[in-house]
């Protein structure tokens, strides 16, 4: 499945989340797709953003990340990633996605009294910030990829307004 379509039903599941768990689960959720684009960028994407993306794969796995009992129960969505279609479009929608899922474990987290929820809501609040981190390195690399890309050579060297008329 295409990453964008991916998002969309993590931020869907996100916003239909019922209960505090949901939410973990859906962090968590996030957190493996966010892993899953990372990685098949690190292979497929652009060469600007390998290296942010090998980083990006490797987010959370030290902290449990795929590995999460929400997500061995009934398995990461992300494994149904096939394709990044836009790189600028999916790390723009996922981005979106981890700032959502930010703010939805703060809120669980200040809810809650219990200590492993709390502390489970901290270092999900953790891996989604440094998956958003990486998230917007490689934005501002595709924004220099295309502010430093030579004029398109069907307009000539100056560009559309210098085209046919």
């Amino acid at each position: 499945m295409e990453a964008e379509r991916l998002i969309a039903a993590g931020r869907h599941a996100l916003a239909q989340s019922g209960t505090a768990l949901d939410i973990v689960a859906e962090a968590w959720q996030a957190q493996a797709l966010a892993q899953a684009i990372g990685s098949h960028l690190a292979l497929c994407g652009p060469l600007e953003l390998r290296s942010e993306a090998n980083g990006l794969s490797e987010i959370g796995g030290a902290r449990g990340g795929v590995d999460h009992p929400v997500l061995r129960a009934g398995g990461p969505r992300a494994a149904q990633l096939t394709e990044v279609g836009d790189p600028r479009a999916a790390l723009t929608s996922l981005g979106e996605l981890l700032g959502e899922v930010g703010i939805a474990l703060v809120g669980v987290a200040c809810a809650t009294d219990e200590e492993g929820l709390y502390w489970q809501c901290i270092e999900a609040i953790d891996a989604a910030d440094e998956a958003n981190d990486r998230v917007r390195g490689m934005l501002r690399r595709l924004a220099v990829r295309e502010r430093d890309r030579p004029p398109d050579a069907a307009w000539g060297r100056a560009g559309p307004a210098a085209g046919p008329r």
